[in-house]
């Protein structure tokens, strides 16, 4: 994202989030996305108050856009990536069928990060702001 373009995103984002109340999660299960022969990421999903968790991040991709951000157009899937497969590396798309049956403690979700992800050789991701949930 545009760095001049943070400041709109922190003062459009800080409301919605105070605006939902807190709600609570647990991972569960797992999967890829890409195909068993080439998969490209290996994630956990998110049970418990989804409903919640999609309707704020329905209301943060709004936002996005009257911004002009690019948000993606595919349906918003819950889910924690727990790592990548680099092209062209050995991969056992097999992986996550060793967490299908994972289901995790609950926990409250009391604060959302916006965090920025630099991908490449050596991944970083920094928290630029946090705002309580309620």
């Amino acid at each position: 994202m545009p760095a001049d373009r943070t400041p709109g995103l922190v003062a459009a984002t800080g409301p919605l989030v105070a605006a939902t109340p807190p709600f609570t999660l647990r991972l569960s299960g797992a999967g890829r996305f890409g195909s068993r022969r080439r998969p490209q990421v290996c994630w956990v999903g998110v049970d418990g108050d989804t409903a919640v968790l999609a309707g704020l991040a329905g209301r943060l991709a709004t936002a996005a856009r009257r911004l002009r951000l690019p948000v993606e157009d595919r349906p918003y899937r819950a889910h924690l990536t727990l790592g990548r497969w680099r092209p062209g590396a050995p991969a056992d798309g097999d992986l996550p069928a060793c967490l299908a049956g994972y289901r995790g403690p609950d926990w409250v979700v009391t604060a959302v990060d916006l965090v920025e992800s630099r991908l490449g050789p050596a991944p970083t991701h920094e928290r630029l702001v946090s705002w309580p949930v309620g």
